[in-house]
């Protein structure tokens, strides 16, 4: 505790010098001094989550005080349900602030377990205008039409394109809103020959696309799902997912998808790394990629000695035909929210409204560590790509939590991906169809994850 003390103080002198004073008068010594507690889900230490979001809190308002409760409690222990370990803790703490993710939040708001915002937001004015409508807009939606929290970023995917390769090949360049087919298509386009280090490729990701892979992209974009949580039933034997591989398939077969032989990167220095990613280098026309690619690509500029640079372009999408205008390549997992009856609420709605605020933002613009802000119009370009595109489609989470895959036993795939990688392995040499091998893999892969359902419900009863 005495660290933390002398960490806020060295903060406190040094207030001036990195925040320009912190944009605004020291706190008079007469002003009422407050505090608020905060919990979060994530599996990082106190001092890292601190520093992500505190300091810069501390240095402007030094007469809060914040406590921070870790969930570590939670990791070290092999719970079965997560999400109600964690609303178990929430209860015993009784934290002012809580992080949340979507899922959670969702479920904490239809609980009544959170403060709704509008009143605060009307009572001191606070404008919402610069903040991604869209992120606000699917916040209303999961919080049953009111506003529960605020997201001061989000993770989202978009589509990238070396134009130099567009140019030298004659192929028009990708536009907002491309389907998987398209992008297939227009990937089929570039040259296949050539050795597997020098050539040139039309799609691909860092470590190369297998057929399961890629179909699984596809699959992603569509919102589909290939095991039921709810039911716990395997749901891959559908024309969806029969479409989504023969796209797959096709595209595979037709060399111009990155798959190397080996695996892609195996290790070894950051040079022989980038060196291992065609598109870092200039060698692939198209990837999907976030703001772990823009940096990767900045990184790769400052590190290796002949690097080449080549115009960078990029695109909203890919899209599922279906919903053209809706991305499901987004994740909305840092949800600032305030619990309900907290004894301690302005504290707590200061913090919530410093960490979405524009000041909070222009600070950790510089990075991109976090994904991309919520605040619009405060990082309008990364190392020269425009990063409007990332703002373009509107958030969909139909496709259910991350935290679904908790509900798997944990003894179930080590059996199910050999069933996986069989049956895929006989697609490609052709002595199975795409139908049969689903088919397969939904039967064969039922019977163990029924037998996996069962023994750690059996599990669990002796315990």
């Amino acid at each position: 505790m005495r660290s933390k003390w002398l960490h806020k103080a060295l903060l406190l002198l040094l207030c001036g010098v990195v925040f320009g004073g912190c944009s605004g008068a020291p706190a008079k010594e007469t002003e009422q001094r407050s505090s608020f507690k905060i919990m979060y889900m994530d599996d990082i230490n106190e001092s890292t989550f601190f520093q992500q979001y505190c300091d810069l809190f501390a240095m402007k308002h030094p007469n809060i005080d914040i406590e921070v409760v870790s969930p570590f409690s939670i990791f070290r222990e092999e719970v079965q349900d997560y999400n109600k370990a964690f609303a178990d803790l929430v209860e015993k703490e009784q934290p002012d602030v809580v992080l949340l993710r979507m899922d959670t939040y969702e479920k904490f708001a239809a609980e009544g377990k959170l403060q709704d915002l509008d009143t605060l937001i009307k009572r001191d004015k606070y404008d919402l205008k610069g903040i991604y409508p869209a992120l606000i807009e699917i916040l209303k939606e999961k919080g049953g039409g009111k506003l529960y929290g605020l997201s001061p970023s989000f993770y989202g995917n978009a589509l990238f394109y070396n134009a130099d390769l567009f140019a030298k090949y004659g192929v028009e360049v990708p536009h907002d809103g491309m389907t998987w087919q398209e992008i297939i298509d227009t990937a089929r386009r570039f040259p296949t020959e050539g050795d597997e280090k020098t050539r040139v490729y039309g799609f691909g990701s860092d470590y190369g696309m297998s057929l399961e892979s890629l179909a699984s992209a596809i699959a992603g974009t569509q919102g589909l799902k290939s095991i039921n949580t709810d039911t716990m039933k395997i749901t891959l034997n559908t024309d969806s997912w029969k479409q989504a591989y023969k796209l797959a398939k096709a595209a595979v077969d037709s060399g111009t998808i990155y798959n190397p032989e080996d695996g892609g990167f195996q290790g070894g220095t950051i040079e022989a790394y980038y060196q291992s990613q065609p598109f870092l280098i200039g060698r692939m026309a198209m990837t999907t990629g976030s703001a772990y690619l823009l940096r990767s690509m900045k990184e790769a500029k400052g590190t290796l000695k002949d690097y080449k640079p080549f115009q960078v372009g990029v695109v909203a999408g890919p899209v599922d035909p279906a919903e053209p205008e809706t991305t499901r390549d987004i994740d909305i997992n840092e949800i600032f929210t305030i619990r309900a009856d907290s004894p301690n609420l302005d504290a707590a709605w200061e913090f919530l409204k410093f960490v979405n605020g524009e000041q909070y933002a222009k600070v950790k613009s510089r990075s991109l560590n976090n994904g991309f802000l919520s605040q619009m119009g405060i990082a309008k370009e990364y190392d020269g790509v425009n990063l409007d595109v990332f703002y373009k489609l509107k958030p969909n989470l139909d496709v259910g939590s991350p935290l679904d895959i908790i509900k798997i036993p944990r003894d179930f795939y080590a059996q199910y991906q050999p069933i996986v990688d069989r049956e895929l392995k006989l697609v490609e040499e052709k002595k199975k169809s795409i139908e049969e091998a689903l088919q397969t893999i939904e039967q064969e892969g039922q019977i163990v994850l029924d037998k996996a359902v069962k023994d750690e419900a059996a599990k669990k009863s002796g315990e």
